[in-house]
């Protein structure tokens, strides 16, 4: 595999989200109802949608963000080579505009691209939808109106992994074990984010968790290239 592209003009994200209530019963009877309705292929009638709740962060319409991080190389080809890895956290609102302000300002160009894992699925259409339902106009790299699959600037490791596969899932912890790369995985997984948020109120977990998948994503687009993995001293938290 060779993706041929620039690495610097790569943006690498991963994003953490969690129920839009702490609980079920904080829903509106309406949208308990919806929800309920959203979640019954999965539950099938065994699962109550109150006992189903605690998946309900990996639906926008049911869901928010609490962590985007991001990251991007400088220095790419140099021995300086420095991976820069920084995260937006607080309330949903203000993560989505500062990631806005970050896309419009500093990756706005027809040459920059974002990258994540399974991010064509999950990630990239998570982010757009909650801006919509915040009102908030889309960045011109996540407004996939009118363009073509080649014209979307977004690179997928999963994606990139199937190699025309659309059967074949593999998650990031599964490849990067299989790669050679550490482990971003050393603390919590994703469906104890919701409870690491709500029971813990320990955001500073999350956002630790979320670099550390931002800087495996990126060694995976390293290692697909076969180029050498960024070593710990050269990764930079700002």
């Amino acid at each position: 595999m060779n993706v041929k592209i620039n690495f610097e003009n790569i943006l690498f994200l991963d994003i953490e989200t969690v129920p839009e209530e702490a609980s079920f019963d904080n829903l509106s009877k309406e949208k308990q109802e919806l929800y309920s309705q959203k979640t019954q292929y999965q539950r099938k009638d065994e699962i109550s949608a109150e006992a189903f709740y605690d998946r309900a962060g990996i639906w926008a319409e049911f869901g928010k963000i609490v962590c985007i991080s991001v990251g991007y190389f400088i220095n790419f080809n140099s021995n300086e080579r420095k991976f820069r890895v920084t995260s937006l956290y607080g309330e949903e609102v203000k993560i989505l505009n500062d990631f806005k302000e970050l896309l419009d300002n500093h990756f706005n160009r027809p040459h920059h691209v974002l990258c994540a894992h399974n991010g064509k699925e999950f990630d990239f259409p998570y982010i757009a939808r909650r801006m919509i339902v915040h009102q908030i106009s889309l960045p011109e790299k996540l407004n996939l109106f009118g363009k073509k699959p080649w014209e979307i600037p977004h690179l997928d490791t999963m994606e990139l992994w199937k190699f025309g596969d659309y059967k074949h899932y593999t998650s990031l912890k599964l490849l990067t074990s299989i790669l050679g790369i550490p482990s971003p995985k050393d603390d919590i997984s994703g469906s104890e984010v919701g409870d690491v948020y709500y029971k813990e109120n320990n955001i500073e977990r999350i956002v630790t968790y979320c670099e550390k998948d931002t800087v495996a994503i990126a060694q995976l687009l390293l290692r697909f290239n076969n180029e050498p993995l960024i070593e710990e001293l050269n990764i930079v938290h700002v």
